[in-house]
Protein backbone atom coordinates (compact mmCIF):
# COMPACT_ATOMS: atom_id res chain seq x y z
CA UNK A 1 0.00 0.00 0.00
CA UNK A 2 2.88 2.44 1.03
CA UNK A 3 4.72 1.62 -2.56
CA UNK A 4 1.37 2.36 -4.75
CA UNK A 5 0.53 5.37 -2.61
CA UNK A 6 4.22 6.57 -3.61
CA UNK A 7 4.27 5.61 -7.31
CA UNK A 8 1.35 7.58 -7.57
CA UNK A 9 2.43 10.62 -6.01
CA UNK A 10 5.34 10.68 -7.93
CA UNK A 11 3.49 10.52 -11.02
CA UNK A 12 1.02 13.00 -9.81
CA UNK A 13 4.34 15.65 -9.28
CA UNK A 14 5.21 14.53 -12.72
CA UNK A 15 1.94 15.18 -14.30
CA UNK A 16 1.79 18.74 -12.56
CA UNK A 17 5.51 19.36 -14.00
CA UNK A 18 4.76 18.49 -17.22
CA UNK A 19 1.51 20.15 -17.32
CA UNK A 20 3.44 23.43 -16.11
CA UNK A 21 5.87 22.98 -19.18
CA UNK A 22 3.75 22.37 -21.66
CA UNK A 23 1.10 25.18 -20.36
CA UNK A 24 -0.41 27.44 -22.99
CA UNK A 25 -0.95 31.08 -22.36
CA UNK A 26 -3.67 32.23 -20.34
CA UNK A 27 -7.29 32.40 -21.78
CA UNK A 28 -7.17 35.18 -24.33
CA UNK A 29 -3.27 35.68 -24.63
CA UNK A 30 -1.66 35.63 -27.38
CA UNK A 31 0.19 32.35 -28.76
CA UNK A 32 2.63 33.87 -30.74
CA UNK A 33 4.96 37.72 -30.31
CA UNK A 34 6.37 39.51 -32.93
CA UNK A 35 9.18 41.58 -32.48
CA UNK A 36 11.24 43.54 -35.27
CA UNK A 37 15.17 43.42 -35.16
CA UNK A 38 15.71 47.10 -35.61
CA UNK A 39 18.32 48.99 -37.87
CA UNK A 40 21.02 46.69 -35.89
CA UNK A 41 24.16 48.04 -34.82
CA UNK A 42 24.72 48.21 -30.90
CA UNK A 43 21.93 50.29 -29.75
CA UNK A 44 19.56 46.70 -30.83
CA UNK A 45 22.20 44.53 -28.80
CA UNK A 46 20.11 43.86 -26.19
CA UNK A 47 16.96 41.99 -28.92
CA UNK A 48 19.71 40.11 -30.47
CA UNK A 49 20.58 38.65 -26.46
CA UNK A 50 16.91 37.63 -26.57
CA UNK A 51 16.73 35.96 -29.26
CA UNK A 52 20.13 33.86 -29.38
CA UNK A 53 19.28 32.84 -26.02
CA UNK A 54 15.24 32.40 -25.97
CA UNK A 55 15.01 34.81 -23.05
CA UNK A 56 11.29 35.63 -23.77
CA UNK A 57 10.36 31.79 -24.39
CA UNK A 58 12.24 31.24 -21.33
CA UNK A 59 10.38 33.70 -18.75
CA UNK A 60 6.94 32.78 -20.70
CA UNK A 61 7.32 28.92 -19.47
CA UNK A 62 7.83 30.53 -15.90
CA UNK A 63 4.73 32.64 -15.74
CA UNK A 64 2.97 28.67 -17.54
CA UNK A 65 2.78 30.26 -20.89
CA UNK A 66 5.03 27.54 -22.09
CA UNK A 67 3.49 27.34 -25.80
CA UNK A 68 4.39 30.99 -26.47
CA UNK A 69 6.26 31.43 -29.94
CA UNK A 70 8.42 34.57 -30.65
CA UNK A 71 9.17 35.75 -34.28
CA UNK A 72 12.02 37.95 -34.92
CA UNK A 73 10.81 40.11 -37.80
CA UNK A 74 14.01 41.16 -40.29
CA UNK A 75 12.99 45.30 -40.72
CA UNK A 76 14.44 48.51 -39.10
CA UNK A 77 13.67 52.38 -39.27
CA UNK A 78 11.08 53.85 -37.41
CA UNK A 79 9.05 54.77 -40.02
CA UNK A 80 8.77 51.17 -40.93
CA UNK A 81 8.60 50.12 -37.38
CA UNK A 82 5.55 52.86 -36.02
CA UNK A 83 3.21 51.37 -39.13
CA UNK A 84 4.07 47.63 -38.28
CA UNK A 85 3.26 48.68 -34.59
CA UNK A 86 -0.12 50.23 -35.54
CA UNK A 87 -1.30 47.92 -38.04
CA UNK A 88 -1.10 45.16 -35.64
CA UNK A 89 1.79 43.16 -37.64
CA UNK A 90 4.17 43.55 -34.72
CA UNK A 91 3.60 43.67 -30.75
CA UNK A 92 6.88 45.61 -29.53
CA UNK A 93 9.35 47.87 -31.53
CA UNK A 94 12.69 49.52 -31.12
CA UNK A 95 13.35 53.07 -31.71
CA UNK A 96 14.52 56.03 -30.44
CA UNK A 97 12.71 58.18 -28.27
CA UNK A 98 12.01 61.10 -30.99
CA UNK A 99 9.88 58.60 -33.07
CA UNK A 100 8.37 57.02 -30.19
CA UNK A 101 7.51 60.00 -28.63
CA UNK A 102 5.78 60.98 -32.18
CA UNK A 103 4.20 57.87 -31.68
CA UNK A 104 2.77 58.07 -28.50
CA UNK A 105 1.47 61.42 -28.78
CA UNK A 106 -0.32 60.47 -32.28
CA UNK A 107 -1.82 57.55 -30.58
CA UNK A 108 -3.21 59.06 -27.22
CA UNK A 109 -7.00 58.99 -28.15
CA UNK A 110 -6.54 55.58 -29.98
CA UNK A 111 -3.72 52.30 -29.80
CA UNK A 112 -2.10 54.03 -26.78
CA UNK A 113 1.29 53.70 -27.39
CA UNK A 114 3.63 53.70 -23.97
CA UNK A 115 7.48 53.00 -23.76
CA UNK A 116 8.02 49.73 -22.27
CA UNK A 117 11.67 49.83 -21.26
CA UNK A 118 14.80 51.73 -22.17
CA UNK A 119 17.48 49.55 -23.73
CA UNK A 120 20.47 51.71 -24.57
CA UNK A 121 22.07 55.00 -23.79
CA UNK A 122 24.58 56.06 -25.70
CA UNK A 123 26.24 59.64 -27.48
CA UNK A 124 25.75 60.43 -31.05
CA UNK A 125 29.21 62.10 -32.32
CA UNK A 126 29.84 64.99 -34.86
CA UNK A 127 32.65 63.78 -36.97
CA UNK A 128 34.27 66.17 -39.26
CA UNK A 129 37.97 65.94 -41.51
CA UNK A 130 36.94 69.42 -42.96
CA UNK A 131 39.98 71.77 -41.22
CA UNK A 132 37.68 75.12 -40.85
CA UNK A 133 35.08 72.83 -39.33
CA UNK A 134 36.16 74.00 -35.39
CA UNK A 135 32.50 73.78 -34.07
CA UNK A 136 29.32 73.34 -35.89
CA UNK A 137 28.68 77.16 -35.94
CA UNK A 138 31.71 77.20 -38.43
CA UNK A 139 29.48 75.17 -41.25
CA UNK A 140 29.33 77.07 -44.52
CA UNK A 141 26.80 77.18 -47.22
CA UNK A 142 29.15 74.29 -49.16
CA UNK A 143 29.21 72.08 -46.32
CA UNK A 144 26.93 69.01 -45.93
CA UNK A 145 26.24 66.89 -42.56
CA UNK A 146 25.06 63.34 -43.24
CA UNK A 147 22.49 61.85 -40.79
CA UNK A 148 20.58 59.32 -40.96
CA UNK A 149 17.25 61.37 -41.42
CA UNK A 150 16.61 65.19 -41.95
CA UNK A 151 14.44 67.27 -38.99
CA UNK A 152 13.53 64.13 -37.53
CA UNK A 153 16.27 61.68 -36.98
CA UNK A 154 18.36 61.98 -33.24
CA UNK A 155 21.02 64.16 -34.88
CA UNK A 156 18.76 66.27 -36.84
CA UNK A 157 16.69 67.13 -33.06
CA UNK A 158 19.91 67.64 -31.48
CA UNK A 159 21.30 70.00 -33.81
CA UNK A 160 17.79 71.79 -33.61
CA UNK A 161 18.35 71.86 -30.11
CA UNK A 162 21.59 73.31 -30.38
CA UNK A 163 20.60 76.33 -32.29
CA UNK A 164 17.26 77.28 -30.31
CA UNK A 165 19.18 77.09 -27.13
CA UNK A 166 21.96 79.50 -28.90
CA UNK A 167 20.46 81.60 -31.03
CA UNK A 168 16.84 81.81 -30.94
CA UNK A 169 13.30 79.67 -31.45
CA UNK A 170 13.04 81.48 -34.79
CA UNK A 171 16.34 79.40 -35.26
CA UNK A 172 15.68 76.58 -34.56
CA UNK A 173 16.19 75.01 -38.01
CA UNK A 174 19.02 76.98 -38.81
CA UNK A 175 21.14 73.89 -39.25
CA UNK A 176 18.51 71.66 -41.15
CA UNK A 177 19.52 73.08 -44.55
CA UNK A 178 23.05 71.77 -43.94
CA UNK A 179 21.99 68.08 -43.82
CA UNK A 180 21.83 65.34 -45.94
CA UNK A 181 20.35 61.45 -45.61
CA UNK A 182 22.60 58.63 -45.66
CA UNK A 183 23.03 55.16 -43.95
CA UNK A 184 25.77 54.86 -41.12
CA UNK A 185 27.93 52.65 -43.58
CA UNK A 186 27.31 55.34 -46.45
CA UNK A 187 28.10 58.49 -43.84
CA UNK A 188 31.39 56.48 -42.90
CA UNK A 189 32.95 55.87 -46.21
CA UNK A 190 31.87 59.36 -47.63
CA UNK A 191 33.62 60.74 -44.34
CA UNK A 192 36.78 59.08 -45.15
CA UNK A 193 37.28 58.89 -49.04
CA UNK A 194 37.56 62.42 -48.54
CA UNK A 195 35.32 62.79 -51.80
CA UNK A 196 33.78 66.54 -50.04
CA UNK A 197 30.16 64.74 -50.47
CA UNK A 198 30.03 65.60 -47.02
CA UNK A 199 32.34 67.14 -44.92
CA UNK A 200 30.29 65.72 -41.52
CA UNK A 201 28.72 62.67 -40.06
CA UNK A 202 26.73 62.79 -37.32
CA UNK A 203 27.03 59.19 -36.50
CA UNK A 204 27.07 56.88 -33.38
CA UNK A 205 28.83 53.30 -32.35
CA UNK A 206 30.82 51.63 -33.60
CA UNK A 207 30.97 54.13 -37.29
CA UNK A 208 32.01 57.03 -34.57
CA UNK A 209 35.74 54.60 -33.09
CA UNK A 210 35.93 53.12 -37.09
CA UNK A 211 36.04 57.00 -38.08
CA UNK A 212 38.74 58.52 -35.43
CA UNK A 213 40.75 56.16 -36.74
CA UNK A 214 41.37 58.55 -38.85
CA UNK A 215 44.05 60.88 -37.46
CA UNK A 216 42.53 63.77 -40.19
CA UNK A 217 39.15 62.86 -38.30
CA UNK A 218 38.28 64.98 -35.29
CA UNK A 219 34.92 65.14 -33.19
CA UNK A 220 33.34 68.80 -32.62
CA UNK A 221 29.96 68.27 -30.57
CA UNK A 222 28.63 64.76 -29.20
CA UNK A 223 24.68 64.37 -28.43
CA UNK A 224 25.88 64.54 -25.16
CA UNK A 225 27.26 67.81 -24.92
CA UNK A 226 23.72 69.24 -26.06
CA UNK A 227 21.81 66.93 -24.07
CA UNK A 228 23.89 67.53 -20.74
CA UNK A 229 24.29 63.69 -19.66
CA UNK A 230 23.89 60.14 -20.83
CA UNK A 231 20.67 60.06 -23.04
CA UNK A 232 18.82 57.24 -24.20
CA UNK A 233 19.27 55.85 -27.55
CA UNK A 234 17.15 53.17 -28.39
CA UNK A 235 14.26 51.59 -26.71
CA UNK A 236 11.28 49.28 -26.77
CA UNK A 237 7.37 50.11 -26.80
CA UNK A 238 3.77 48.64 -27.26
CA UNK A 239 0.25 49.69 -27.05
CA UNK A 240 -1.81 49.71 -23.92
CA UNK A 241 -4.28 47.04 -25.64
CA UNK A 242 -1.57 44.53 -26.31
CA UNK A 243 -0.13 44.63 -22.28
CA UNK A 244 -3.75 44.42 -20.75
CA UNK A 245 -4.85 41.50 -23.00
CA UNK A 246 -1.12 39.94 -22.41
CA UNK A 247 -0.44 40.80 -18.92
CA UNK A 248 1.94 37.50 -18.85
CA UNK A 249 3.61 37.79 -22.14
CA UNK A 250 4.32 41.75 -21.64
CA UNK A 251 6.01 40.36 -18.30
CA UNK A 252 8.09 38.05 -19.92
CA UNK A 253 9.24 40.38 -22.42
CA UNK A 254 10.32 43.16 -19.66
CA UNK A 255 12.00 40.41 -17.70
CA UNK A 256 13.99 38.86 -21.02
CA UNK A 257 15.42 42.35 -21.44
CA UNK A 258 16.66 42.71 -17.87
CA UNK A 259 17.99 39.20 -18.51
CA UNK A 260 19.50 39.83 -21.52
CA UNK A 261 20.67 43.15 -20.40
CA UNK A 262 22.74 41.83 -17.44
CA UNK A 263 24.23 38.69 -19.71
CA UNK A 264 25.80 41.72 -21.70
CA UNK A 265 27.23 43.14 -18.74
CA UNK A 266 28.49 39.91 -17.38
CA UNK A 267 30.29 38.75 -20.58
CA UNK A 268 30.98 41.60 -22.76
CA UNK A 269 32.98 39.85 -25.37
CA UNK A 270 30.47 36.97 -25.97
CA UNK A 271 27.77 40.22 -26.75
CA UNK A 272 30.53 41.58 -28.83
CA UNK A 273 31.18 38.25 -31.00
CA UNK A 274 27.22 38.03 -30.99
CA UNK A 275 27.03 41.45 -32.47
CA UNK A 276 30.08 41.06 -35.18
CA UNK A 277 28.51 37.72 -36.21
CA UNK A 278 24.80 40.03 -37.17
CA UNK A 279 27.21 42.11 -39.23
CA UNK A 280 29.71 40.78 -40.72
CA UNK A 281 29.31 42.37 -44.00
CA UNK A 282 30.47 45.79 -42.27
CA UNK A 283 33.95 44.44 -41.72
CA UNK A 284 34.61 45.66 -38.53
CA UNK A 285 36.91 43.36 -36.87
CA UNK A 286 36.38 41.50 -33.09
CA UNK A 287 38.47 44.13 -31.58
CA UNK A 288 36.91 47.13 -32.51
CA UNK A 289 33.32 45.61 -31.48
CA UNK A 290 34.30 44.49 -28.02
CA UNK A 291 35.97 48.10 -27.93
CA UNK A 292 32.51 49.76 -28.44
CA UNK A 293 30.51 46.86 -26.21
CA UNK A 294 33.13 48.07 -23.26
CA UNK A 295 33.11 51.89 -23.98
CA UNK A 296 31.65 53.17 -20.73
CA UNK A 297 29.98 55.78 -22.66
CA UNK A 298 27.79 53.18 -24.52
CA UNK A 299 25.14 51.77 -21.18
CA UNK A 300 22.55 48.79 -21.11
CA UNK A 301 19.95 49.57 -19.43
CA UNK A 302 16.08 50.11 -18.61
CA UNK A 303 16.20 53.27 -17.46
CA UNK A 304 14.80 55.82 -19.53
CA UNK A 305 17.36 58.83 -19.46
CA UNK A 306 16.88 62.18 -20.52
CA UNK A 307 13.98 61.24 -22.47
CA UNK A 308 12.33 64.25 -21.45
CA UNK A 309 14.59 67.31 -22.87
CA UNK A 310 13.37 65.25 -26.10
CA UNK A 311 9.45 65.17 -25.45
CA UNK A 312 10.05 68.99 -24.22
CA UNK A 313 11.35 69.95 -26.98
CA UNK A 314 9.39 68.58 -29.21
CA UNK A 315 6.61 69.86 -27.44
CA UNK A 316 7.71 73.68 -27.81
CA UNK A 317 8.65 73.76 -31.51
CA UNK A 318 5.17 72.64 -32.05
CA UNK A 319 6.23 68.57 -33.16
CA UNK A 320 4.01 66.53 -30.61
CA UNK A 321 0.56 68.46 -29.07
CA UNK A 322 0.43 67.49 -25.42
CA UNK A 323 3.62 67.77 -23.19
CA UNK A 324 4.00 65.53 -20.89
CA UNK A 325 4.26 66.16 -16.79
CA UNK A 326 7.59 63.68 -16.57
CA UNK A 327 9.02 60.88 -17.97
CA UNK A 328 6.57 58.37 -16.55
CA UNK A 329 3.63 59.51 -18.80
CA UNK A 330 5.32 58.22 -21.48
CA UNK A 331 6.46 54.84 -19.97
CA UNK A 332 3.77 51.64 -18.64
CA UNK A 333 4.55 51.81 -14.81
CA UNK A 334 6.27 48.75 -14.54
CA UNK A 335 9.62 50.73 -14.48
CA UNK A 336 8.27 53.59 -12.81
CA UNK A 337 10.69 52.67 -9.50
CA UNK A 338 14.04 53.42 -11.42
CA UNK A 339 15.44 57.03 -11.32
CA UNK A 340 14.13 57.81 -15.32
CA UNK A 341 14.45 61.29 -16.93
Amino acid sequence: MRRRVAEFLCALVSLCFLSSCNASPAPGEVTEVRIPKGAGGVGFLPLLVMEKHQLIEKHAREAGAGNLRVRWIDIGGPAVMNEALLSGSADFIAAGPPAFIILWDRTRDSAKVMGVAAMTSLPMYLNTRAEHLKKLDDITEKDKIAVTAIKVSIPAIVMQMYAKKKYSASEVARFDKYTVTMTHPDGLIALLSGSNAIQAHFTSPPFHQRERKDPAVRTIMTSDDVMGGSTTFTMLSTTTRFREKNPNVYSSVLKALDEAIAMILADKKAAADLLLASTAESGFSPEEILEVVSDPSVKFTTTPENVMKYAEFMHDTGTIKTRPASWKDLFFPDIHAGPGS
